[in-house]
């Protein structure tokens, strides 16, 4: 590729090791289910009470037995060193 007056164009390439870790300081994990059999969900709380408090509930008013449980948190990816 060259630019029009300027020659060829140059580039540098580096290489890096990433890594992931957890992320605390954007709040805690938010932890959650859902039916499994028709796809309601439960509101998102800081500890699994609320959510299976949800479950038994639903289960006690629609015969639905099967949840998923999520836990949604954050990552940040850092780059540890140049190789």
């Amino acid at each position: 590729m060259s630019v029009s007056g300027q020659g060829a164009v140059k580039s540098r390439v580096r290489f890096a090791q990433w890594v992931l870790s957890t992320e605390t300081a954007s709040g805690p994990p938010i932890h959650g289910a859902e039916c499994a059999e028709c796809g309601e969900v439960s509101d998102g709380a800081d500890d699994w009470d609320g959510p299976q408090m949800w479950c038994l509930q639903h289960a006690g008013r629609t015969g639905h037995t099967l949840f998923r449980g999520t836990v949604t948190g954050y990552f940040r990816a850092s780059m540890q060193e140049v190789l």
